[in-house]
């Protein structure tokens, strides 16, 4: 099955010229400068109703985990408040054209990632949003995380300017790039190590390539057996996860024993059933792995208090292990406002998002639909922990190296649009000059503006006792 209303599906009958005026046309119902706009009126939704909405379908205990790490900073609530910014992006204006969407495409959610051949890659990591609509929307979701982290780190508003400008100038003329050649060339395009380092290294300063190398060597190092040793210790002689309660809990802590019975036999399931949606080789070699021991754990900010297991694997011996996340999938934060998946379950929504957009993605990534202890059916996506992941710190970038990665995540960015969207018609769109980039760098100051007035009215909330926030 296939999300057959995505443009670039629709247009596979097109000519490059048709899809080009179609591109161009759009133009017209909304001129690129349109895209600065963001006046929110009184009709604007309040923001904590819409996060406590969310809320209500989590873990109640891990509730306020969440709340606290949103109160933090303005910075940590935008990352918790995809909902908040999807329905204030249905407001603005759209040119029509669509791609497969990350949903929650700030700067974070870039990073690098290995490839099945170990490779270091630099590609979207997060799709617990994607769906298909408006390419833009992430687009702008991007800039403005950029504006957000350059006021925490102190950059002034030319600094900042620049930062968003660079990156979405790369956005433009990558995807000018992927409209001019092949749909087979598009889809092997991959950003990895080397690439990156020759693309954007005479872009760093020395210690900007100094701090990349000590990036990719810490990528390299976070591994499964460097999880193996983190996370587990032996315990009477078998393996076990190290407890770190409230992120990391034992299912023997978490439940009496007959309730940790039962749910420990559920995950044990869903393990073995989720293989079913993996190719037969890499089915395969999960066969080969048994499962020792399972835990809760608590995962970024934005998606704390869903249901997330991490489960250990053991293969050839005791000293051979495998680390899978199974991570709760539920309605994406966008489909209210571009309509539900055609998937049958939401974990695989977001296992074809992720395949689609990703150049390469993990060998055992796969969904399941389980039912819980209370009787409920909740959709599943499985991946490895941790596989070569290197993720960025946004409080340590100085404004040449933030610019420089946005510039990377722009044309990164394109680089999965221009698989599903009509990247024709949105180069066409664009044009060659900077009409929209410098629209989006009044976009993202004015988002910037509403995202510091949310983030106070969340502390307000829980200053005035409406909402309980704890630290973790």
């Amino acid at each position: 099955m296939t999300d057959s209303h995505l443009d670039g599906h629709g247009a596979r009958h097109r000519t490059p010229r048709e899809r080009a005026a179609l591109g161009r046309a759009a133009r017209a119902a909304v001129p690129r400068s349109a895209h600065a706009e963001f006046t929110p009126g009184p009709e604007r939704p309040d923001p904590l109703q819409i996060i406590e909405r969310q809320s209500a379908a989590r873990l109640p205990e891990l509730v306020p985990l969440r709340y606290g790490r949103m109160s933090e900073s303005p910075f940590r609530f935008y990352r918790g408040a995809a909902a908040v910014m999807a329905s204030d992006l249905a407001g603005t204006p759209s040119t029509g054209l669509r791609a497969q969407l990350c949903g929650d495409a700030h700067m974070l959610n870039f990073r690098l990632l290995a490839s099945p051949e170990r490779r270091l890659m630099f590609d979207i990591n997060d799709f617990d949003e994607t769906l298909p609509g408006p390419w833009e929307w992430d687009v702008k979701r991007l800039a403005a995380s950029l504006v957000i982290a350059g006021r925490a780190n102190g950059f002034s508003t030319k600094q900042r300017a620049a930062i968003v400008r660079a990156t979405v100038r790369s956005y433009r003329e990558g995807m000018r790039a992927f409209a001019g050649i092949g749909n087979l060339d598009v889809w092997y395009a991959q950003f990895d190590e080397e690439w990156v380092r020759g693309r954007f290294g005479a872009d760093l300063s020395a210690r900007g390539r100094k701090r990349w190398t000590r990036a990719v060597a810490k990528a390299r190092s976070h591994d499964t057996l460097q999880a193996f040793a983190k996370l587990t210790r032996v315990v009477d002689g078998r393996r076990r996860i190290t407890p770190d309660p409230p992120l990391v809990t034992p299912l023997e802590d978490l439940l009496p024993d007959d309730g940790r019975g039962r749910l420990e036999q559920q995950i044990r399931r869903l393990i073995e059933r989720y293989g079913r949606t993996l190719p037969s080789d890499r089915r395969f070699l999960l066969e080969q792995y048994r499962v020792a021991d399972m835990a809760r754990k608590v995962v970024g900010v934005g998606s704390v208090g869903t249901r997330c297991w991490i489960v250990l694997l053991l293969g050839r011996d005791d000293e051979d292990p495998l680390f899978l996340q199974a991570k709760e999938a539920d309605e994406s934060v966008l489909a209210p406002y571009v309509g539900g998946t055609l998937y049958p379950t939401q974990g695989e929504r977001v296992v074809a998002g992720q395949r689609l957009m990703q150049a390469t993605s993990d060998i055992l990534l796969g969904w399941e639909r389980v039912e819980g202890l209370d009787g409920r059916r909740r959709d599943f996506y499985v991946r490895q922990l941790r596989d070569w992941k290197g993720v960025a710190v946004a409080e340590d970038m100085v404004p040449r190296g933030m610019r420089t990665f946005g510039s990377l995540c722009g044309v990164t960015l394109a680089r999965a649009h221009a698989r599903s969207g009509d990247r024709i018609a949105i180069a066409a769109y664009l044009g060659g000059g900077d009409s929209f980039d410098r629209a989006l760098v009044t976009f993202a100051e004015r988002y910037a503006d509403q995202n510091e007035r949310d983030h106070r009215a969340l502390v307000g909330a829980v200053a005035a006792g409406r909402l309980r926030a704890e630290a973790g």
